[in-house]
């Protein structure tokens, strides 16, 4: 397991949370207009899968409901495509937040368990 950087860890003491940094190899689902997107940006991590380390990552909203608004990459690659969203990447499943300017909501919420990725 990678070490969280210092950001990760500062984030999982202010909410309690012990870390569970992803791998830089693991996959998160992120929406493409992450780059360019509205605000808030909002994450939402559900139970590991296969390579995927459980992160559902987007700008707006609402997640985008076209075939194409997700892809996979690696959590290696969010610092250069998300640098706001790495801060949050070692929150357990079950976690969400919702940043934007100024504003930051990070929350528990254990229907995440429930489901995974690939429904």
């Amino acid at each position: 397991m990678v070490q969280p950087e210092t950001a990760q860890l500062e984030v999982c003491h202010r909410f309690g949370v012990q870390p569970l940094a992803p791998e830089p190899g693991e996959l998160v689902v992120i929406a493409r207009n992450i780059r360019s997107g509205p605000w808030p940006l909002q994450g939402m991590r559900y139970l590991p899968e296969g390579a995927r380390c459980g992160w559902l990552l987007w700008a707006g909203n609402e997640p985008g409901e076209d075939a194409d608004f997700f892809q996979q990459m690696h959590v290696s690659h969010l610092a250069e495509w998300a640098p706001d969203l790495v801060p949050y990447l070692a929150l357990l499943p079950g976690w969400r937040f919702l940043i934007a300017p100024g504003y930051e909501d990070v929350w528990f919420d254990d229907w995440l368990l429930d489901l995974s990725l690939s429904e």
